[in-house]
């Protein structure tokens, strides 16, 4: 990570406790269509556009609210990011990761990421279904780490989190979560491939803010990561259905009593 990009997340950070909290416990970045989700959680003590802080774009695709709300849950700080940038929208691989790195820097320890994603086993996921992220295939081309910075990623995801979450609802499945860089979607013959590599979620985010996560700033230990994924959509050839970003809406707001009440338990047994 250069030192310009962790100084903009520092000034960041040191802006929004300024007008929020002194300190954060966790930070949740909600994917498309889980913003209804996020209002299950409880009311916001602050909520603000993330423009006005250093270093944020409004967020460029339908479904993410481009604000960033300051939430007690269950005794914990929260900060909850509705809406994140994407790499396909050609600003580069710092801006996808400055939201996670403006809330290390804000004292989080937690990163629950969630993302609407499409299905790659419709024998045993339906329409609606969350799936914990157990591991992720990154096909985006692209590390938020640079230089000889080593990393293990032997374990992104948590497994302690993903115990907590199935506390919450045991009925949770996992899976490998496999991300491109987008916009399209995949082709057909690209589902075949992910399938064969053992994939069982596909989507375009996640895997970047994972690693910038799991790295931390300035060196030693980074945070705990949760990820969830909500199956919006079956992918391309496993049904007769075109795609489309309305469907992954509609599915987001259709899960949303779920999802807001999973988010709430994992997060108040932090």
């Amino acid at each position: 990570m250069s030192k310009e990009a962790s100084d903009l997340a520092r000034a960041a950070a040191d802006e929004l406790r300024s007008r929020t909290f002194d300190a954060f416990d966790v930070a949740l970045v909600m994917g498309s269509g889980w913003v209804p989700a996020a209002d299950a959680l409880g009311e916001a003590e602050v909520e603000l556009p993330v423009t006005e802080l250093p270093g944020f774009a409004a967020p460029a695709v339908q479904g993410h609210a481009g604000t960033i709300r300051a939430v007690n849950v269950g005794g914990r700080r929260a900060l909850v990011f509705l809406g994140r940038t994407h790499l396909y929208e050609g600003r580069g691989v710092d801006p996808v990761v400055h939201g996670i790195r403006t809330a290390l820097a804000a004292g989080v320890h937690t990163v629950i990421l969630t993302n609407a994603a499409g299905g790659l086993r419709p024998e045993t996921q339906r329409v609606g279904d969350p799936v914990l992220i157990s591991d992720h295939l990154n096909l985006t081309g692209a590390n938020p780490l640079t230089g000889a910075t080593f990393l293990d990623l032997s374990e992104v995801y948590s497994k302690r989190l993903r115990a907590l979450a199935r506390e919450a609802d045991p009925s949770l499945a996992e899976g490998v979560y496999a991300a491109f860089r987008g916009p399209t979607y995949e082709t057909p013959a690209e589902i075949r491939m992910l399938r064969t590599m053992g994939a069982d979620v596909v989507g375009m985010s996640t895997v970047l803010e994972a690693i910038a996560a799991r790295q931390g700033l300035g060196g030693g230990f980074g945070a705990e990561v949760l990820g969830i994924s909500l199956v919006t959509n079956v992918a391309a050839g496993l049904s007769d259905q075109h795609l489309d970003h309305e469907e992954v809406l509609a599915a987001g707001k259709a899960a949303a009593a779920r999802m807001g009440k999973l988010l709430a338990t994992v997060v108040t047994k932090l």
